[in-house]
């Protein structure tokens, strides 16, 4: 371990909803069967798009659960965390018969690149189409980005503090990592953090669409593919990973299971262009985090890789991971969820870590999806179209944002 490493971290309980699923063992038998979640997009008129699939979550499971928490449908983005949380808080064992949390000095940070998205959609429909007198004053606090942690913290009674982090495409990634230093550092015994977007509105998907890096191929299952030579961009998909990360020992005196541990991470700025990654940027993270965890890249069983399936992006990332793992990256296998979930925005940090979680538990990863002319240009040892053991229970897992912002987790199994 690293010198500035204090108290281990370990992951007691995780929530995710996703279009793959909500329950982890179906999310997980997806994920081995090579099925995606990306569709035909059901929840908005996408006829005036180039651009008409993605990745949807279930909204019937979402909605039984909101009912049981006495609830109804609020916000896309704060009703998946909502039932994320849920999932996480329960499988800890930190709620009580009246599902408030049994230990309420636990704080809430959550990441996410869009914060409410429908609700802002919403007040922006009504004050174009009926003015400004007509919007809701209830649009305030429905707006707020931190209505999601808010949100969670009011429903649970979680009175540490809560707050969002929001970073783009590694929010989820970087909430994650605040909440592990701020256990490992001492400064509270039990986080609830992750990610969660929700933005299927014809405004924020409409402007995407308009930016270009949206895949125009017609066929969801086909139309995803990370690091492959005929990649022609990503797939937008919503979704929430929740976890309850606690001190090892906090965890050990509540006698509860643990399911993972938080070994390293680390962040770092580009500083150099708003859209564009840089190599130097991800590289730097990736030997910060593996610094931060004391391990070597050879130690590494897998690469969860951001991987969002747009030209520059996988080839910047490949040229990162080789720089980084040096030898070892024609050996230590690279892995691309987006294209079974989706690129979550902010959530994919946290979609895929809970991911990673699950494979490190079952050791074994999935295929690649769509992965039928591996990019010569990316020079990296890339998982193939089959499941493949994971034979080191160590991952690395990336994120990256517009902005220039990078956050490298470093997961291990459970101690």
């Amino acid at each position: 371990m690293s010198e500035t490493r204090g108290r281990r971290v370990v992951v007691t309980g995780l929530g995710i909803q996703s279009a793959v699923g909500g329950a982890e063992e179906l999310v997980f038998d997806q994920l081995m069967a090579g099925q995606t979640g990306l569709a035909q997009l059901e929840s908005l008129d996408v006829s005036m798009f180039k651009c008409q699939i993605g990745g949807e979550a279930d909204s019937e499971p979402i909605n039984d659960t909101l009912k049981r928490l006495k609830r109804r449908p609020v916000d896309r983005s704060l009703d998946l965390a909502m039932v994320a949380a849920y999932e996480a808080l329960h499988q800890a064992n930190l709620l009580g018969d009246d599902e408030r949390c049994t230990e309420p000095e636990i704080p809430v940070v959550i990441g996410t690149g869009t914060g409410s998205a429908q609700s802002h959609y919403e007040a922006i429909k009504a004050f174009a189409e009926r003015g400004p007198h007509r919007i809701r004053p209830t649009s305030v606090p429905r707006c707020m980005y931190n209505a999601i942690s808010a949100g969670i913290s009011i429903q649970f009674g979680l009175t540490g503090a809560n707050y969002m982090v929001v970073s783009a495409c590694t929010s989820g990634t970087n909430a994650i990592g605040q909440a592990f230093r701020m256990i490992r550092d001492g400064y509270a015994d039990v986080v609830l953090t992750g990610g969660s977007d929700g933005f299927f509105d014809p405004f924020f998907f409409g402007i995407w669409n308009n930016l270009g890096v949206l895949s125009q191929n017609p066929d969801p299952a086909r139309a995803c593919r990370p690091f492959d030579a005929d990649r022609d961009g990503c797939v937008f998909g919503e979704g929430a990973g929740i976890f309850v990360l606690e001190s090892l020992e906090h965890a050990r005196a509540r006698g509860i299971d643990t399911r993972g541990e938080i070994r390293g991470y680390a962040e770092t700025s580009d500083a150099s262009h708003i859209t564009s990654p840089s190599p130097e940027g991800q590289a730097e993270a990736m030997r910060r985090a593996l610094a931060d965890a004391g391990v070597k890249p050879s130690d590494l069983g897998l690469v969860s890789a951001h991987g969002t399936a747009t030209p520059a992006n996988d080839t910047c990332e490949s040229t990162s991971i080789e720089r980084v793992l040096g030898d070892a990256a024609q050996r230590v296998p690279v892995s691309a969820l987006k294209s079974y979930f989706g690129h979550t925005l902010g959530a994919s940090g946290a979609v895929e870590t809970a991911s990673c979680l699950l494979m490190i538990e079952r050791g074994t990863c999935p295929p690649n999806l769509n992965l039928d002319r591996p990019d010569p240009e990316c020079h990296v040892h890339l998982v193939g179209t089959s499941p493949e053991p994971l034979e080191r229970p160590l991952v690395m897992k990336n994120s990256f944002g517009f902005g220039g912002g990078n956050g490298v987790l470093i997961l291990g199994p459970a101690p």
